[in-house]
């Protein structure tokens, strides 16, 4: 067995967080001989509900568990962390405009990244999935004052698998048969599922599904408006897939990229293809299994896809002025 690691997760009793425990401690993420201890982050009112979940964890005697601490003090949740996977955030309710959610989960990710900068390991890794994802991951990276800023990423694989899903259904195969689907952007209704470089079965994709109006129409509108169609239909947003995206996310980056394939997560941009340096912007990323990460160099932008990334880029930027206050100088 390995040296037990670290996982500090906020939000530890909602939907996402509930589907996340129990995969994380039985070793689905980290690979079945590496021990875990959980860190579960929680408001006070919450605590209750945190355990209750403890309790489950606790009745399922995971070999792999080695120890749960539960806690809304962030100091204590963010000790030692490893990985920390930020989950909590205030959803979007009626007559909320976007900016005001900015504002209220920006003030959250501030103190989560003072609190990280304080106590997580030398080698800390944080993952942001609550929303806006981006920003919040931008607004926590800026106040972790000390940690490297590829240390931090934001979550888009669940818009890739969402694209994924409705490239084979069109095409009439399997999921594993789509690969180097990208995601460019902002995790919003402005992201770019780029099917020009995706592939079906080793062909490019607009080989396979010769409708181009329906590629540059309904399709990218449907992954785009999938987390809205969700909440119409079972009336409360995504929790398992955005939970198993959680997961994907962190074994993708930990584990080799297949040769040739690429995976979408948004990162601190250093101009790549024409994008502001230090924006959280999704793209095309490969791993190399040793804890390294690089972003795919010298995917050909056409000018179809140049205006849809270009619009997602631009409503980072919005965003990032609208929470400039939050980002230390």
């Amino acid at each position: 067995m390995k040296e037990c690691i670290t996982v500090s997760i906020t939000g530890a009793a909602g939907q996402i967080g509930y589907a996340l425990l129990f995969r994380i401690a039985s070793g689905a993420i980290f690979g079945p001989d590496q021990p875990v201890h959980l860190r579960l982050i929680e408001i006070d009112a919450a605590m209750n509900a945190l355990e209750g979940t403890v309790m489950e964890l606790d009745d399922c005697a995971f070999p792999l568990l080695a120890g749960v601490t539960p806690t809304s003090d962030l100091d204590e949740g963010f000790k030692g962390a490893n990985w920390s996977l930020l989950v909590g955030s205030v959803p979007r309710k009626a007559g909320m405009e976007r900016k005001d959610l900015l504002g209220i989960n920006g003030k959250i990710f501030t103190g989560q990244g003072e609190a990280i900068a304080r106590n997580a390991a030398d080698d800390i890794r944080v993952l942001v999935v609550g929303n806006p994802c981006n920003t919040n991951c931008l607004i926590a990276m800026r106040n972790a004052d000390g940690v490297p800023r590829d240390r931090f990423f934001a979550m888009t694989r669940l818009d890739e698998n969402r694209a994924k899903g409705q490239l084979a259904a069109k095409a009439g195969v399997h999921t594993n048969s789509v690969s180097n689907m990208c995601i460019w952007g902002n995790h919003s209704a402005t992201q770019y599922p780029d099917f020009v470089h995706a592939q079906i079965e080793g062909s490019p994709v607009p080989e396979v599904i010769t409708d181009r109006e329906w590629l540059e129409g309904e399709f990218i509108r449907s992954v785009q408006q999938r987390g809205a169609a969700i909440i119409e239909a079972r009336g409360a947003s995504s929790a398992a897939s955005a939970a198993n995206a959680a997961i994907e996310t962190v074994c993708t980056l930990a584990k080799a990229t297949p040769e040739g394939d690429w995976n979408s997560v948004a990162i601190c941009s250093e101009g790549q293809y024409g994008i502001d340096e230090g924006l959280i912007a999704s793209m095309p990323v490969r791993s190399d299994g040793a804890g390294n990460w690089s972003v795919v160099e010298g995917v050909e932008v056409d000018e179809f896809s140049r205006g849809k990334i270009d619009e997602s880029v631009q409503e980072l930027r919005e965003e990032r002025e609208a929470v400039r206050d939050l980002i230390p100088s």
